[in-house]
């Protein structure tokens, strides 16, 4: 596991290769907010881009794909299916929706946002996010939020694994065995909100360890996730978090720091549980 720059990848079991590190845009402003914040992030040099229908700046991420100066095969574009869309039908037309507005010909991963218990569509979703990989529409499918027994139910009969699963991981929420369950099945595990919504920066346990390594908390947090093998995509608006967040290619965590970092789980949520998130 080489991870030696921003354009530093994963393999997926598909052969897609994915950044270890991108930009989350969550809660960004559609129009010049988001604009300025994937270009920045582009021009300092990520390659990886996370958006979802439901942020609502899927037009302002495609207009800041459109603006810079790197070819559109070097990016990797995440976009998701809201939940009021899943279903085999109104799926495809998410997609295309989405697609329409982010001006591009492919997307790199296309994941289904939340399981919806309440709903029970996930599998026909799936369905659907299966027909677009295989007209080479999307590079690669996943999902986000899933728990163990989704991703086992989900499994037991589709046709194509998903290759990634982006959930909430962060120090206090490390979900090992969601984790260990995710390697065993070749499913790249990604963090949303790994910085707990900024809940972590002053953690005493974590400004100790960043005092040692003369990193801030948050490239300490963002470093635990690459050394555990976990895709991670901070959000940030501003330019110099934006190149801090991403200077953390030149330390590396000893496994002693790395223990204690793993101790401090407590499986503590930000966001909703996904065996109870029913809003669509």
């Amino acid at each position: 596991m080489r991870m030696k720059s921003l354009k530093s990848t994963t393999t997926l079991h598909n052969g897609v290769k994915m950044p270890w590190f991108g930009l989350g845009v969550f809660k960004v402003e559609e129009g010049q907010e988001v604009i300025d914040s994937v270009k920045t992030a582009i021009e300092v040099g990520y390659r990886s881009i996370d958006t979802a229908a439901v942020y609502g700046n899927e037009e302002g991420v495609g207009k800041a794909i459109a603006e810079v100066d790197v070819p559109r095969e070097e990016l990797f574009i995440t976009s998701k299916v809201w939940n009021t869309n899943q279903g085999y039908e109104s799926t495809l037309n998410a997609f295309d929706e989405s697609m329409e507005k982010l001006g591009l010909d492919y997307l790199d991963l296309y994941l289904i946002h939340w399981p919806v218990p309440e709903l029970n569509k996930y599998k026909e979703t799936w369905k659907a996010l299966e027909k677009l990989y295989k007209e080479g529409r999307i590079r690669a499918i996943g999902v986000s939020n899933f728990k163990e027994h989704h991703l086992k139910d989900l499994l037991a009969d589709c046709e194509i694994k998903p290759m990634v699963n982006q959930v909430e991981y962060h120090p206090r929420l490390s979900q090992k065995s969601l984790h260990e369950f995710c390697k065993q099945q070749q499913i790249q595990l990604e963090a949303w909100s790994p910085l707990m919504q900024g809940q972590l920066i002053n953690d005493p346990t974590l400004s100790e360890i960043a005092e040692k390594y003369n990193k801030s908390t948050a490239q300490i947090i963002l470093r635990w996730d690459l050394q555990n093998e976990v895709v991670t995509i901070p959000k940030s608006i501003k330019p110099h978090r934006i190149k801090e967040n991403a200077d953390i290619f030149d330390f590396e965590l000893s496994a002693e720091d790395m223990d204690k970092i793993n101790a401090m789980n407590q499986d503590k949520r930000v966001g909703s549980d996904p065996d109870h998130m029913n809003k669509y």
